[in-house]
């Protein structure tokens, strides 16, 4: 097995049990949750030079001014997520970022869509992401507040980027009884979940929270 995925020192397997320890520890209680934040090597995602806080619960930067959120967020919003759904879901993820987030959520359903909206970012993921072997998985580098229409309807979303608001588009392409889970805001931002039924959006509040702005366009 590659050494590099395996890990040693501060990125060992050990580590990562701690780190998920700390999240039962926060209130994060689905098995199958942590059962994914176990198995997925967070090392692997980040710059070589952070590895050593890979399992630290805080938020990195990666490349191009954008970050990996922190263990218990991820395990957070996939907990939420993942409270609504069946494995057999479709899951669209707007910002793939690093892939963090976009490995945990393979581990969990039944095929997961990905969108990023910079090139040369998600140029990186893709390799980071092939080391897994994760067959269940389709990105795309697009603007994701569009979506991802030629897949549609899915039944649940996740947005990694905190939008002003629900971005229109997506709600079209939520099927009936989906959810949609994001931060929401500019300057103060709140974790919500939408949740569709019939031509009514049901809308919960969660807890305040921390995002880089949900951004229009690609960037080459």
């Amino acid at each position: 097995m590659n050494s590099k995925l395996v890990g040693s020192g501060m990125t060992s397997a050990r580590t990562r049990e701690r780190m998920v320890q700390r999240l039962g520890d926060a209130g994060i209680s689905n098995l199958h949750i942590l059962e994914a934040m176990l198995h997925v090597p967070r090392h692997l995602f980040v710059d070589e030079a952070l590895a050593h806080r890979a399992y630290e619960d805080v938020a990195l930067p990666i490349a191009y001014n954008q970050t990996i959120s922190q263990p218990w967020i991820v395990a957070r919003m996939t907990e939420v997520l993942y409270s609504h759904l069946s494995p057999t879901a479709s899951v669209l993820e707007i910002g793939t970022g690093c892939g963090y987030q976009t490995a945990i959520l393979a581990r969990l359903f039944r095929h997961v869509y990905s969108i990023e909206r910079i090139a040369p970012l998600l140029e990186r993921t893709k390799g980071r992401l092939k080391q897994l072997h994760i067959a269940n998985l389709s990105l795309k580098c697009a603007d994701g507040s569009f979506g991802w229409s030629q897949h549609a309807p899915f039944d649940g979303m996740i947005i990694t980027a905190a939008a002003p608001q629900l971005p229109a588009y997506l709600v079209k392409q939520l099927a009936e009884g989906g959810v949609i889970v994001l931060p929401e805001g500019e300057n103060t931002q709140m974790l919500k979940v939408y949740r569709k039924e019939g031509d009514r959006l049901h809308i919960s509040e969660l807890e305040a929270v921390r995002f880089v702005p949900l951004l229009p366009g690609i960037e080459r």
